[in-house]
This record gives structure tokens, C-alpha cells and sequence, in this order.
């Protein structure tokens, strides 16, 4: 019995010894750092970008616009409008020929110039000419400005009153409402289709990352020969398992940081985001149940790819390999992320149910039925089982191969060295 404990508690400190050694030593890498240094560059430029955006228009051009006005009535009404539309449009009525306007353009005091006029029904149409068409932005504003004067020009006349106008546009009303019971708000759908839009892509660069990180991890012990020594005094599910919760600690590690910048950033560059961390986010009158799937279905989705992602690392020798080995896995979930985009418009869709139930699309799909469908709690449920039992059978499954492929060395011959690690295994 004390011999049994003693063996325990050996084989626990070597398999913390494993964790903890991968998460160090992934956490001090440069790539590590420089990934994670760039994207909080990345987080911080997204949370001042009105900031950044207003530095460099101080100094730049001006959307300064010339307008050629050649029936002498529809500057003043027009260049309103502009003002409504965008203020920062700033227009100048132009006294010149148009050959002398068009040089002005060209020599850079005007962004572009405007040319109106009257058509054969007396309303107002124009051409506009510019450097470059690029900017379809400014070019969509004048046009705006343009149709609300027609729009106001026409109606007066087919002697259409004010008030008579501003009915004819007025929006309709049109409201939604559930018959089912407890169906979700168009409010609450809105939030979840925030939080789901959030975890998909959360999800879909954490696997790719970081299932990509725990291959390459095995697959350069192999090259340097250390995992002869490891396979020898760890089992292969403990060490599979030891890298896979390293390396989610990592992620996780990764993630905070990523989330609390932007969570501060956010808060010091509006006035208005002051109700906490998922108020911030737009989260803070989504259920907490809610965001309780949404974190069962990140671990779950990530311990599914990661399992999946160490076994085929200890099919390769060569660090170049890891990416062909895995591009099929990416492919299921790229499928899986592409599918949820679609379902973020059709979640009742009978494909998006389907889909929901496949394991390798469970963690996207599922979560997104959750948070925008009013759904039993068995179908969570079973969702969550398929997920677990997929990832036990994956487990045991990749520790066979896990525990043959790391004793294979050479060129890699695709998915077909799965069936010559299973044999190594059983020749141990």
C-alpha cells in the first residue's frame, strides 16, 4: 500500500513537473512574448482608434470640396444638408471656369470638385471629380446631401407640405414579437449575438493557436530525442495531458492580459463605460447561465483540439511537418467557425441543429444555439456529454498513438504512421 502511494505520488510530481516546465518555458520564449507584446499593440490601437484617427487628421488633408454651382440657387441648400449629414465637410462655392477648378483639384487645395446643375425636370444633378475615386465615403455624403435637396426640390413641386413629407418617410413600424414562451427579447438577442460573435472568435484563435503550439512543442522534443527519456518515466496520457493543461494555462495567461488592457483602455476613452467588466463588453445584462456555457464550451472545445492537435504532433519528427499534419484539423475548424457565422443570422436553422451535435463543431455551434435560442436544458446537456465522451475516447485513443508515434522517427507518410504508431504501441 505504501509502495502504491509512494508510486502515486511520483508519477503526480513528474506529471506537475511536465506542466509546469511547459507552461515556463512557452511563457519566457520570445515568440511568446513578441505575440503577445504585438497584440496588446494591436488591443490598444482598436480602443484609441478615435484617438489615433484624430491625431493624424489634425495635421492631414482637409475634406475641403469646390462647388461649381451653375444655376446659381442650390449652393446654400445643398452645402445645409452637407453640414447635417457631415460636418466635417467643409464646401466653397467656386466663382471660376471649370478647366480652372478641375487645376485647383489637381494642384491639392481641394479634395475634389462638385459640379451642379439642373436635369431636363428641373431637379438637381451633378458630377463629381476628384484625384482619385477611392474615397467613396466622402463621395456617398455629397450624394446624400444632394438627394435630401431633390427629394425637398420635388415635393414642393407636386405641392407636397412639410408635414406631408416627413410622412411619407416616415420609418414603418414593424414589431417583433416571440409566441414561444420564454423566448428571447430582441434586446437579449442582440447581447448574445454580441457574446456569441465574441467566443467564436475567441475559440477559433485559441484553438488554432495554441492546438498548433502543443503540436509543434511535441514534435521538437522528438527532434531533440528528450522524449525517449520522458516516454520511459511518465505515462503517455499524463505527459499529453501535462503539455495540454501547460499550454491552456498559457493561453489563459494570455488572454487575461489581452482582456484586462482592453478592459482599462475601454474605460479611460469613454465616459459613458462605466458598469464593470462585462458592462464594458456589452455583457452586463446577459444571464449568467449564459456566460457559464460560454466558458464550459471554450474548455471543452479547447481540451477537444488539444488532444486532438498532441497525438498527430507525435506523428512527426520534423518541425516542418507539424503544419501538414494538422491542416485537416484547422480545416474542421475553420468548417466549424464558418458555419456559426452563417447560423449567427439562421440559428433555428435546421442544418445549424444538426451541426451542433457533430463533436468537432459542438463547441461553436452548440454555444451559439444556447445563447440565441430559448433550448431545453437536455440538448445543452447532451451537447456537453457528446463533447466529453468525444473527448475521453480521444484521449485514450491519442495516448496509444501519443505513447507509439513518439518512438517514430523520420519523414512523416500523413495519417497512414497512425497505424504504425498503434503497432508500436502494442510491441512495447
Amino acid at each position: 500500500m505504501i509502495f502504491l502511494s509512494r508510486k502515486w505520488v511520483i508519477l503526480m510530481n513528474s506529471f506537475w513537473i511536465i506542466l509546469v516546465h511547459t507552461y515556463l518555458n512557452k511563457l519566457k520564449s520570445k515568440s511568446f512574448i513578441i505575440t503577445t507584446m504585438m497584440t496588446v499593440v494591436l488591443v490598444l490601437a482598436l480602443t484609441n482608434i478615435n484617438n489615433i484617427i484624430e491625431v493624424f487628421d489634425k495635421d492631414g488633408d482637409k475634406l475641403n470640396v469646390a462647388v461649381l454651382d451653375e444655376t446659381s440657387q442650390l449652393y446654400e441648400p445643398f452645402k445645409e444638408q452637407v453640414g447635417i449629414i457631415n460636418s466635417d465637410i467643409t464646401l466653397s462655392l467656386y466663382k471660376g471656369s471649370e478647366s480652372v477648378a478641375e487645376k485647383a483639384v489637381e494642384d491639392g487645395e481641394y479634395r475634389g470638385l462638385i459640379i451642379i446643375s439642373y436635369n431636363e425636370e428641373n431637379l438637381p444633378q451633378a458630377t463629381y471629380k476628384a484625384m482619385s475615386i477611392a474615397d467613396s465615403s466622402l463621395f456617398m455624403d455629397l450624394q446624400a446631401s444632394l438627394q435630401q435637396v431633390k427629394t425637398m426640390m420635388a415635393a414642393t413641386q407636386i405641392n407636397l407640405t412639410a408635414d406631408q413629407l416627413q410622412k411619407l418617410y416616415e420609418p414603418v413600424m414593424l414589431d417583433q414579437i416571440a409566441l414561444e414562451e420564454h423566448a428571447k427579447t430582441e434586446e437579449e438577442l442582440n447581447q448574445a449575438r454580441g457574446l456569441v460573435y465574441i467566443l467564436l472568435f475567441i475559440i477559433y484563435f485559441s484553438v488554432i493557436m495554441y492546438a498548433s503550439m502543443i503540436a509543434t512543442e511535441v514534435a521538437t522534443e522528438k527532434s531533440s530525442r528528450v522524449m525517449e527519456i520522458l516516454i520511459s518515466s511518465v505515462s503517455p496520457i499524463k505527459q499529453m495531458f501535462a503539455k495540454i493543461l501547460g499550454i491552456g494555462l498559457l493561453s489563459l495567461t494570455q488572454l487575461a492580459v489581452f482582456l484586462s488592457i482592453g478592459y482599462y483602455s475601454f474605460k479611460q476613452n469613454s465616459e459613458s463605460l462605466k458598469e464593470g467588466f462585462f458592462g464594458v463588453y456589452g455583457l452586463g445584462d446577459v444571464p449568467f447561465e449564459t456566460i457559464a456555457y460560454a466558458v464550459v464550451f471554450f474548455i471543452l472545445g479547447y481540451f477537444l483540439y488539444a488532444t486532438l492537435a498532441a497525438f498527430l504532433g507525435s506523428l512527426v519528427s520534423r518541425i516542418e511537418d507539424v503544419q501538414q499534419m494538422i491542416t485537416p484539423m484547422t480545416l474542421l475548424i475553420v468548417g466549424g467557425f464558418m458555419i456559426a457565422m452563417f447560423g449567427l443570422g439562421k440559428p433555428d436553422a435546421t442544418f445549424i441543429t444538426i451541426t451542433s451535435y457533430i463533436p468537432f463543431f459542438t463547441p461553436m455551434i452548440m454555444f451559439l444555439r444556447v445563447g440565441m435560442l430559448t433550448l431545453p436544458a437536455w440538448e445543452a446537456y447532451l451537447g456537453i456529454g457528446i463533447l466529453i465522451v468525444t473527448i475521453v475516447a480521444l484521449a485514450i485513443f491519442g495516448a496509444r498513438v501519443y505513447r507509439g508515434g513518439v518512438l517514430m522517427y523520420g519523414k512523416s507518410n500523413s495519417f497512414k504512421d497512425i497505424k504504425k504508431a498503434l503497432q508500436l504501441t502494442k510491441n512495447e
